[in-house]
């Protein structure tokens, strides 16, 4: 460990920053993981991209599908591979509070310097206020590492406010990922002040939250490296950009993309995200691998859709530009 448990905050306000992006877990043909193509996506996500930090063994990697020997040992190649580089976040979701403890452990005996846990589903309780309070305060006095809080709806119901700034106060809760509308956000950043960072996986939103919120942690998910290559990092730029003040430039760079988000969102089949992203990350010359099931593959005909959206969305790969300038 970097930092003790009650220096968490401080030590994360100081190095969490940037853009942190949710991997995908690329599995070979018999649906093993393929840890040379992964870490081949590390090196380019770090190296040619400039992201920030990995977010690892969530709900992108399909946490659901993998064994805890291979959640953990996810976690145990993002560390090896980037760790020196960049930051890393965990993921020890679970509804088993033993499985997140063990997962918790393991990410901090590895050096990975935070984890992130998701709200858990909780059967019959018409309130739970003081059961996610609790939740929270078993896993954070069992540990010393940093924890980011995360709700999403998948849990069944989106915490208030209220309630993450009250877990908020816990020594070595540092952030929170808060996949909820945007007036519940917008509160619980001026409720906790610089307690804890406070974010959400919309890329769409990220420049306003910049400006107007003073947000500093893009926390996280697919669009960093699905949105950029190693010649076109309009995502970075425009970051950049925004934090060091310069809003009109960042904006216009940031509006740019609007047809790579578009070409993105309508060529995605409804129930195959996963899979429709790991085909992208193809189109793009990185390692996308099959997803497991209960996940669906994605037919020929999809793919094609997929391929004449990519390829009109206005997004330089290098390759094509070499062909392109060839012609």
């Amino acid at each position: 460990m970097k930092y003790r448990r009650n220096d968490a905050k401080a030590y994360a306000k100081a190095n969490m920053r940037g853009i942190w992006a949710a991997a995908l877990m690329p599995f070979a043909d018999d649906l093993s993981i393929d840890e040379r193509g992964f870490r081949k996506n590390l090196r380019h996500w770090v190296d040619d991209l400039g992201i920030d930090g990995i977010f690892i063994a969530g709900k992108q990697s399909e946490f659901f599908s993998m064994s805890l020997a291979e959640r953990k040992r996810s976690m145990e190649i993002v560390v090896d591979e980037i760790g020196q580089q960049a930051g890393v976040i965990a993921s020890c979701s679970d509804q088993n509070m033993d499985t997140v403890i063990e997962l918790a452990k393991h990410a901090q005996a590895i050096g990975a310097p935070y984890i992130v846990v998701h709200a858990p589903v909780l059967h019959f309780l018409p309130s739970r206020d003081e059961t996610l309070y609790q939740y929270y305060k078993t896993i954070s006095e069992q540990v010393d590492i940093g924890i980011a809080m995360w709700s999403h709806e998948d849990s069944g119901y989106l915490m208030s406010p209220e309630l993450c700034a009250r877990i908020a106060e816990l020594p070595n809760i540092v952030a929170i990922k808060y996949s909820v509308p945007r007036e519940m956000y917008v509160k619980l950043t001026r409720m906790v002040g610089d307690k804890i960072q406070v974010s959400t996986a919309s890329e769409a939103e990220w420049f306003d939250n910049i400006v107007e919120l003073g947000w500093r942690l893009y926390l996280c998910s697919s669009p960093p490296y699905l949105f950029q290559t190693k010649i076109d990092r309009r995502m970075r730029e425009y970051t950049d950009l925004a934090f060091a003040g310069d809003v009109a430039k960042a904006k216009v760079i940031r509006d740019s993309l609007n047809p790579v988000r578009e070409a993105f969102r309508r060529s995605r089949p409804a129930e195959k995200p996963p899979s429709h992203s790991k085909f992208w990350q193809e189109l793009m010359g990185q390692v996308g691998g099959k997803v497991r099931p209960p996940m669906l593959e994605l037919t020929d005909a999809e793919k094609e859709t997929i391929r004449r959206a990519f390829e009109t969305c206005g997004l330089k790969v290098p390759g094509a530009a070499a062909k392109s300038s060839a012609a």
